[in-house]
């Protein structure tokens, strides 16, 4: 139990911050996954549409904190490099 009234209210915070984190989190994984599924059955131009709207989620997760740049931009840089591959 918090012992002041400002770690009350930052225990109330994280509660709050911790739930939509995961929500995120979970977004994220559920559009890589669908990504890589449509990589694997060949389908480019799902894909090529999905890597966009990835990209941009990636990117705001990162900007409000819920991941790290670099882990966004990792993401990026492999599902692009993926896509590519499945081009040629």
């Amino acid at each position: 139990m918090a012992n002041t009234k400002s770690a009350a209210k930052s225990a109330r915070q994280s509660v709050r911050r911790r739930a939509r984190n995961t929500s995120v989190i979970s977004s994220l994984k559920t559009e890589q996954k669908a990504l890589r599924k449509a990589l694997a059955d060949g389908n480019a131009e799902t894909a090529k549409a999905g890597v966009a709207k990835f990209s941009a989620a990636l990117d705001k997760a990162a900007k409000r904190g819920v991941i790290h740049k670099n882990v966004a931009n990792r993401k990026k840089s492999r599902l692009a490099k993926a896509l590519a591959a499945k081009k040629a």
